[in-house]
């Protein structure tokens, strides 16, 4: 039996809750993605050219570090991948997670949340960050599901 991951970034809880029941529907262990440094509201206000999450998505260098690290990446197979959509595509803190990690020969399953936008450019953003063997699949956006749908879906993969 393969051995599945969630993994994701919540800003403001929202992603946190999908993960949670993503998990659940797959029957997969959870991963939160947490920065080092937590953001801030003020950090978080995309109409503010000076914020941190403005200056972070307007850097394509940036890699906000992370708090913690995956000791046991290696035991999946397949990870879901999940995080808001941050000006059309997955927040830096996204490509820290994937450079942190060999995920040659895994399947990595993107999902999001989003107050509007759809994935954008956001898996040709990632492609960089991971080994030309990784394979991500541009999934879904998660703003309602229910617990059959998510196990549906999930099992698509």
């Amino acid at each position: 039996m393969k051995k599945i991951l969630v993994a994701y970034f919540s800003a403001s809880g929202t992603t946190k809750r999908v993960a949670k029941a993503l998990s659940e529907a797959a029957d997969a262990d959870l991963f939160e993605i947490e920065p080092k440094v937590p953001y801030t509201a003020a950090d978080l206000d995309w109409t503010n050219k000076k914020s941190r999450s403005t200056l972070e998505m307007n850097d394509p260098s940036s890699r906000p570090e992370t708090k913690s690290r995956l000791e046991n990446m290696a035991e999946y197979d397949k990870v879901f991948l999940g995080f808001p959509i941050w000006w059309y595509t997955a927040p830096t803190i996204i490509k820290t997670f994937l450079e942190a990690y060999d995920f040659s020969g895994k399947t990595i399953v993107l999902f999001a949340t989003s107050g509007g936008s759809g994935f954008g450019r956001t898996k040709n953003d990632l492609l960089n960050s991971v080994s030309k063997e990784t394979n991500i699949v541009e999934g879904k956006i998660l703003n309602t599901y229910s617990p059959a749908e998510l196990k549906r879906w999930a099992e698509k993969f």
